[in-house]
């Protein structure tokens, strides 16, 4: 009900009853989460989601909230710790199915090892909104030595692309769950916070020289996002893009790329040749890397372009995607 956003008694109820609870707050009654940390390089960010459906294979929103949050965090080298969560209620929406959207952020940042430590509430007009629209905020810390891999500026010729699994399952799964498809392969979203799995390649030897969550715009956004800020050319082999077959043959029918389909569990990593075998390795041992694969490489001769090697033997530039696919998918 709109008194639900009136910052009265049925706001204070719907907070305590659903958010304290399930996020485990234990200073709920300020309007900032006091935190004691010790001095240091911190990563922040934000982001907003108002993906139709809310609940779809593999996750719903609340879940990809954390997830996303998380992933931002963790691809910049930091290591995630508190997120801040604000809810925009359409008046009517069913206070069970908020339960179990809090319910599943909670459990995906308990998984993550993060904690979700203040919020707002605002219930608006039936009308107003569509249902729920949920804005997170995150904060992590960055150790010196990893403060370059949001740069890129460590990237040179000759380093190895690498992405930890098949592209396109999101895109695919939001989009049956939305036109209600039967798929006669089940397609499950990726959805999933990766930090453990990077944090995992962080504390190896290896050397990082960049990384980055490939979510709307696919893996052509990154590649052309890249772009921006080197010197060299990317040359990208189609032979060892892992799509999964469902996905695959869904995008032949109805004439989608995956490399311009969003993701919310994947990351595209760089490093040199002499530590790429053992991030692949790494990868390879995490339930959430298992089809990882080294997917192409920074040249020099080719212009400040991303190329593709076809299956056919063929080159074609991969462009900046341009219009939208899908809307809402996150």
């Amino acid at each position: 009900m709109l008194s639900h956003g009136s910052g009265g008694r049925q706001a204070h109820d719907l907070i305590e009853k659903i958010f304290t609870l399930s996020f485990g707050m234990t200073t709920p009654h300020t309007d900032s989460a006091i935190l004691d940390v010790s001095s240091s390089v911190m990563a922040f960010t934000t982001d907003s989601y108002v993906i139709d459906p809310l609940f779809f294979p593999g996750g719903d929103i609340g879940k990809m909230s954390v997830c996303g949050t998380v992933n931002d965090l963790a691809v910049s080298g930091a290591e995630p710790k508190y997120i801040a969560a604000s809810f925009i209620i359409e008046e009517g929406f069913p206070v069970d199915e908020l339960g179990k959207i809090a319910e599943s952020m909670a459990a995906e940042a308990a998984w993550a090892d993060v904690k979700i430590v203040t919020g707002d509430t605002k219930v608006v007009e039936k009308g107003k909104c569509d249902r729920l629209f949920v804005t997170t905020a995150g904060t992590g810390f960055i150790k010196p030595e990893f403060r370059h891999i949001s740069t890129g500026r460590m990237i040179m010729p000759g380093d190895k692309i690498i992405i930890n699994g098949p592209l396109g399952n999101h895109s695919i799964a939001i989009l049956g769950a939305r036109k209600s498809l039967n798929f006669k392969s089940p397609v499950i979203s990726d959805c999933a916070s990766l930090n453990h799995l990077i944090g995992k390649v962080m504390s190896s030897s290896a050397d990082v020289h960049f990384m980055r969550d490939i979510t709307r715009g696919g893996l052509a956004a990154v590649l052309n996002e890249i772009l921006s800020f080197v010197r060299t050319g990317i040359v990208i082999d189609e032979e060892t893009i892992p799509v999964d077959e469902p996905v695959r043959g869904i995008c032949e029918i109805l004439g989608f790329d995956p490399l311009f389909l969003a993701n919310e569990g994947k990351v595209l990593i760089v490093a040199g040749e002499k530590d790429c075998r053992e991030i692949l390795e790494i990868l390879k041992s995490d339930p959430l890397g298992r089809d990882s694969s080294v997917i192409g490489e920074f040249v020099e001769g080719v212009g400040k372009k991303a190329i593709l090697k076809t299956v056919t033997g063929g080159r074609r530039i991969i462009d900046m995607p341009s219009g939208l696919m899908l809307p809402r998918i996150c």
